[in-house]
């Protein structure tokens, strides 16, 4: 059984700033309802005139995002099923990707996976020293396919194929700096949320025919994501079926 969690909204500052909180009990890992509420909230607040920018942050002060369900990888059984699962992250980086506004990100753990994926998606992303990465997929024969272009398009071809390759080992937040995947790095989460905070108090000042016209600029050439997001879920949703990762899931859950 896949225990549920949640997503929630709130705007503030007369509704030009939404807030996006996810939540899950097991290390805000995201089942396919979660991604499904995630989506759906971006492109709620991506289509609200009153909206200048929207911040995605989870709950809790453990990890950002542990990936994908492990529960809800060990119960596929068939390559439908396994690509509809996958293409739930492939749609949420869409909405990121697609709305005309900046999405600011606030990772106060650690990050794996798809977590890593959903981190390198935000237009600005704030971190705090405890904010480890690590994309762990091709360990348990999956690899990153769904998120892996918008991990090499934040980070590059180099720093995509460092992750994936020694996919057991994390990297610190230091080494995400730099590579340019957190925007910032702080000592601790208050610091963080302060400085998130007068961010996004500036941009909600700001043009919003500026701000959807420097989106545009800033995801140049990637409108063929809406096909090959898709086709790489296919990828994910047939190498889930195999024997070597569901050994590998049923191992680390037990």
């Amino acid at each position: 059984m896949i225990m549920t969690g949640y997503v929630n909204t709130n705007t503030i500052n007369n509704n030009s700033i939404v807030i996006i909180e996810f939540y899950h009990p097991k290390g805000n890992s995201l089942p396919s309802s979660l991604l499904d509420s995630l989506e759906r909230a971006i492109y709620k607040a991506g289509s609200d005139k009153n909206v200048k920018c929207v911040l995605i942050r989870s709950a809790g002060d453990g990890a950002f995002c542990a990936g994908a369900s492990f529960d809800e990888l060990l119960d596929i059984e068939d390559k439908i099923v396994g690509e509809r699962f996958f293409s739930g992250f492939a749609r949420v980086i869409n909405a990121i990707r697609k709305i005309p506004k900046f999405v600011v990100g606030e990772v106060q753990g650690k990050a794996v996976g798809g977590g890593v994926g959903l981190a390198c998606a935000f237009d600005y992303c704030f971190a705090t020293r405890g904010a480890s990465i690590k994309l762990s997929e091709l360990s348990i024969g999956i690899g990153p396919f769904v998120i892996a272009p918008a991990v090499e398009r934040k980070i590059g071809i180099s720093g995509l194929s460092e992750l994936s390759i020694d996919a057991k080992n994390w990297r610190d937040a230091s080494w995400a700096l730099k590579k340019g995947m957190y925007s910032e790095v702080f000592d601790n989460k208050n610091d963080m949320i302060k400085t998130s905070a007068e961010l996004l108090e500036s941009l909600s000042s700001y043009s919003e025919e500026a701000i959807s016209e420097m989106k545009k600029t800033l995801w140049k050439d990637t409108e063929h994501w809406d096909r090959r997001l898709f086709e790489n879920a296919k990828i994910s949703g047939s190498l889930v079926l195999s024997e070597f990762t569901k050994a590998a899931l049923k191992k680390i859950k037990d």
